[in-house]
């Protein structure tokens, strides 16, 4: 028999062992991959801080709002400084509407409150029961537009100075004389806050009745200031008096 051929031996190999598997590809000299998911995590956050740049642009952040402002008195300061003080934050001549504190040179009563304004918008009623040498809560009324509704701060702030916890028999009886008081209409008016414009402000200063106005500056945010009033009885410092008097029964 003669002897097979070497074509005729590969065959017989390829026979005896299977189908030969595919050749692998070979890379091009020099060639290195790619790796594709860096590059598409990198794209991502690219275009997201592109997004942010332009929402920034598009809706820029609005400025913190004044949250240092305050009207009334300093602790233990005098009141004629404090009233010129006052006079002083009434100069200017823009056209926008501050916020202001009326204080008074008398106690109010509630009918008497819508007047006392001068046809300002009065935002807040502050209002107090003074007792001799017994101090009693201060208490500020947020009030809607309209007259009704600043002469109804009186019922108002009995109610929340009833909703008051007390810790002592002294303290209980000051809050149920200061809320009957305040129930029946008392002259309990300290202080109005009102909003109006500089000239309107600093007409209002010049009526009968009015110790003194104070304005804020027109950037002023509602809620975002301190308000310490200027109580009637306080005439040479801004402090409250003793409270060692008697608690009247009603």
């Amino acid at each position: 028999m003669p002897e097979p051929t070497p074509s005729e031996h590969a065959a017989t190999a390829s026979r005896a062992t299977g189908a030969a598997a595919a050749p692998e590809p070979t890379a091009l000299p020099g060639a290195r991959r790619i790796p594709l998911r860096p590059i598409l995590i990198g794209a991502g956050v690219l275009a997201f801080a592109v997004l942010i740049v332009v929402l920034g642009v598009i809706n820029p952040p609005r400025p913190d709002p004044v949250l240092t402002d305050r009207l009334g008195p300093d602790r233990g300061q005098r009141i004629s400084e404090y009233l010129a003080q006052s006079g002083n934050s009434l100069q200017g001549s823009d056209g926008d509407q501050h916020w202001a504190l009326v204080s008074l040179t008398e106690y109010l009563t509630p009918q008497q409150i819508p007047a006392t304004a001068g046809g300002l918008r009065i935002s807040a009623v502050i209002q107090h029961v003074p007792i001799p040498r017994v101090q009693t809560p201060v208490v500020t009324v947020s009030v809607p537009a309209g007259d009704a509704a600043a002469v109804a701060t009186a019922q108002a702030a009995a109610g929340l100075i009833q909703s008051r916890t007390t810790g002592d028999d002294r303290s209980a009886r000051v809050i149920a004389v200061a809320a009957n008081r305040l129930r029946g209409d008392c002259a309990c008016t300290a202080g109005l806050i009102v909003r109006g414009t500089l000239p309107a402000l600093r007409e209002l200063a010049t009526h009968n009745g009015i110790r003194g106005v104070q304005a804020l500056p027109a950037d002023a945010v509602w809620g975002k200031f301190a308000v310490i009033p200027l109580l009637p009885e306080w005439t040479d410092t801004a402090a409250p008096g003793p409270d060692d008097g008697l608690v009247p029964e009603n």
